[in-house]
């Protein structure tokens, strides 16, 4: 679906180089970079961007008056980020900021804020970098959701990707800070199974949530249409 190297990814419009950053190129963050709505969004927050992929992504679905900054707290994975996005055709409309959330200040605010977070429960011994970028003790979901208040005009957006024992704790994170749930799509990875993930938008008013879902393989393990209608814009080979 597209060129994988010792090198990075290559997709249709731009190459991820990726071996300074903790979390590699996944398919969770190509699920989320191909989906996140971006209807009305003029500036596009990516916290936490890594590589940059999601950060790249959306600026490939975007018009080009549309600005995306990536915030990454890991210096050599925003520098390689910075890299990435000054090779691709959206360099002047992509900021990488080598920064946390938590001090984060810009002077305009965001129509959207995506992310990848942290999910996994400190405990495991993992390299420092990597625990930074899966581990829930960097940016918890309280800090996520608390911070996106702050950093979004009053009728910004969230969209996040997560697993799906984790939406129950973003829903309620996300209420103390009065957004609410408005899609919800469920993640399957292969039809018949119970879904892995769920990518979630989050708005500031109250509305009735949108339910539906995602299948990636058939049960004959062919991918469907839905997922290739999805991310075919971005695999080369797709």
């Amino acid at each position: 679906m597209n060129t994988m190297s010792s090198r990075g990814f290559t997709f249709k419009q731009f190459h991820i180089e990726h071996d300074q950053c903790a979390m590699k190129v996944g398919t969770d963050g190509i699920l989320l970079g191909a989906w996140a709505p971006l209807a009305e969004a003029q500036r596009i927050l990516d916290v936490g961007t890594g590589s940059g992929l999601i950060a790249l992504m959306l600026a490939q679905r975007s018009q080009s008056t549309v600005n995306v900054v990536g915030l990454e707290l890991d210096r050599a994975a925003a520098k390689q980020a910075a890299q990435n996005v000054a090779a691709s055709p959206w360099a002047q409309q992509i900021d990488i900021v080598p920064e946390q959330v938590q001090d984060y200040s810009p002077t305009t605010g965001f129509d959207l804020l995506v992310s990848n977070p942290p999910y996994f429960t400190p405990g495991l011994a993992l390299p420092k970098t990597r625990s930074q970028a899966r581990y829930n003790e960097t940016l918890s979901l309280a800090e996520l959701f608390a911070h996106a208040r702050r950093l979004l005009t009053p009728t910004g957006r969230i969209g996040l990707i997560l697993p799906v024992q984790a939406q129950p704790e973003a829903i309620a994170q996300a209420a103390e800070c009065n957004f609410y749930l408005h899609t919800q799509t469920a993640v399957i990875t292969k039809q018949g199974k119970s879904p892995t993930r769920f990518l979630l938008l989050f708005t500031s008013s109250k509305c009735c949530t949108t339910h539906n879902e995602l299948v990636i393989n058939t049960k004959d393990s062919g991918l469907s249409s839905d997922y290739v209608s999805l991310v075919s814009p971005f695999y080369l080979k797709m």
